[in-house]
């Protein structure tokens, strides 16, 4: 694989975010600088934070970047369980949402694996 583009986490990661930022459209104008401007920037750390880790010289490196995704990832989660309790997203888009990004962290989770392994040889 020449480019982090190719991977499909990657890929999956940047829909993810493209939905974040069309879920919080809606949210109240206060929030635009609280929850909004911290669950689009979670969201956005995850895709970026893939692809950082791929250009870097080191599989090390890479594997705490990946930690680094998946750490967004649980941030993201919490953060879109305060939206729903303060109503400003719906119990559907928040099932959606945690969906896609159960599957997002299932993919990191494996790529971290397999990563692992090539570093230890196995």
């Amino acid at each position: 694989m020449k480019d982090f583009k190719e991977l499909i986490v990657w890929q999956k990661a940047v829909d993810f975010v493209t939905k974040i930022y069309q879920e919080t459209i809606p949210f109240p104008k206060e929030e635009l600088y609280g929850l909004v401007s911290q669950i689009r920037r979670a969201a956005v750390s995850v895709p970026a934070n893939i692809s950082e880790g791929y250009t870097r010289r080191y599989t090390n490196e890479y594997i705490q970047f990946l930690y680094i995704a998946l750490a967004s990832c649980g941030e993201i989660e919490t953060l879109l369980i305060i939206s729903s309790n303060l109503k400003f997203v719906f119990s559907k888009e928040l099932n959606l949402l945690v969906k896609d990004l159960l599957e997002i962290k299932k993919m990191l989770n494996a790529l971290i694996s397999s990563l692992k392994k090539k570093v230890n040889g196995g």
